[in-house]
């Protein structure tokens, strides 16, 4: 894509009604758009990392046969009065409205009575089980204050996982499987090495749920971290009780504050019970459907990523979910370099390098440094007539150290210069 042609513009100036990074850096790029407080909407290039991450999402939940399905946001009063979750008293974050007919309805917060509702359609066997269902979907959530940028919305997209299955030992096995699967989503997407399988509270449910973690300063949670075991316990369920249970040492355990990025909980037969989704055994006895819930928001760890990662000039995207992985600069407006900078710009092109190519005029060198640092793609790469003097383009991770100052202006460290064809062997071994 050529930057020129992108209608999103980059700002120097800092939101003021914005306290959190991921905030603060998201808009400024132009990933994002701020439509309320708590409702944000997600722009050409902020779309497209979230499309990365979903993907990378998907393909970890197809993988324990997981089936993609969407449902409603609208949901019917009936659906869930029998979990006693209708009352504002036990869910105090509804949003409610009514239909002309004074029907009232509510905005989904979440999906587990919809979704047993829809497999009493289908489940009546222990033939029938397990099956994992799972969407993204948007959840509305009446949040008293709206936080920490892309992180605590009003509204967002979810992706929910529901396993059935006939029993705790069942249920147990695919439990695991996706303990698995959530930790190569956050490897993939690039925290996976300061993420952690984390001890929380399992409510009314089970002793324990599971939260996944991932270590920043800005987190609204405080964990204790045991590195050697790569798991953490949530400050909410940490006593001497629990630390012994699970073979911990508090000599070994960090205090870190952390962001949750994702959830699994064990639902047992909750659900099932209450909206009687039961299933006739190889014996003939009829029982409830032992389920699970599995919780991630791909925005939610689009702004993780950018707390965790990020520098003082801007966003360090990791290459599987950038928007582009090449950022090519052309400077100077010589019509030879322009020339040149178009040839590289196909040739990449060509090669299936996804690239924003900034070929605006009339646009310093330092403001196309400081923008690809803002930005964040993998790679910068740019033209110039030094560069073509020495041979080819000149080539810097976003995430290595700076070089000496070249003089160019703001974030114009020195790259190293390579040919265009050392270029495509480096994007495409």
């Amino acid at each position: 894509m050529r930057q020129s042609k992108l209608f999103t513009k980059t700002k120097k100036e800092v939101p003021t009604d914005e306290v959190s990074k991921n905030a603060e850096l998201l808009i400024r790029g132009g990933f994002i758009y701020k439509e309320m407080a708590g409702v944000y909407s997600y722009l050409p290039l902020g779309l497209r990392v979230i499309k990365k991450i979903e993907n990378i999402i998907r393909e970890e939940m197809n993988a324990i046969d997981g089936q993609e399905i969407t449902m409603t946001a609208l949901q019917e009063r009936e659906t869930w009065e029998p979990t006693n979750q209708w009352s504002d008293e036990q869910v105090d974050v509804w949003f409610k409205t009514k239909l002309k007919n004074e029907t009232e309805l509510g905005l989904a917060v979440t999906h587990e009575a919809p979704i047993t509702k829809i497999m009493k359609s289908f489940i009546q066997s222990y033939r029938d089980l397990p099956k994992f269902v799972y969407q993204f979907q948007t959840k509305f959530r009446n949040e008293i204050r709206a936080k920490s940028g892309i992180m605590r919305t009003r509204e967002f997209v979810m992706k929910d996982l529901y396993s059935f299955c006939r029993d705790e030992k069942e249920h147990n096995e695919f439990y695991e499987k996706s303990k698995i699967a959530y930790q190569n989503i956050f490897k993939r997407t690039g925290i996976g090495h300061i993420t952690y399988l984390t001890f929380a509270s399992g409510g009314m449910f089970s002793k324990f749920s599971h939260e996944f973690q991932t270590i920043t300063s800005t987190g609204e949670d405080t964990i204790y971290v045991d590195g050697s075991k790569g798991i953490a316990v949530n400050k909410e369920v940490y006593n001497d009780e629990v630390i012994e249970s699970l073979g911990l040492s508090k000599e070994n355990l960090v205090e870190n504050r952390a962001v949750e990025v994702g959830n699994i909980f064990t639902l047992g037969t909750r659900f099932s019970d209450a909206l009687e989704l039961k299933y006739q055994t190889e014996t003939g006895e009829f029982k409830s459907v032992f389920m699970g819930s599995y919780g991630i928001g791909p925005g939610r760890l689009m702004g993780t990523v950018v707390e965790a990662l990020a520098d003082d000039k801007g966003i360090i995207w990791p290459l599987s979910i950038a928007p582009f992985t090449v950022h090519l600069l052309v400077l100077g407006d010589e019509d030879s370099v322009r020339i040149e900078a178009d040839k590289v710009y196909e040739k990449l092109l060509k090669a299936d390098v996804e690239v924003l190519f900034d070929d605006r005029k009339e646009i310093s060198a330092g403001e196309k440094f400081a923008d690809a640092d803002l930005l964040g793609m993998p790679y910068r790469v740019v033209v110039s007539t030094r560069s073509i003097k020495d041979g080819g383009v000149e080539v810097k991770k976003r995430n290595e150290p700076a070089r000496p100052h070249d003089g160019l202006g703001a974030g114009g460290e020195k790259g190293k210069v390579i040919s265009v064809e050392e270029l495509l062997k480096l994007l495409k071994p």
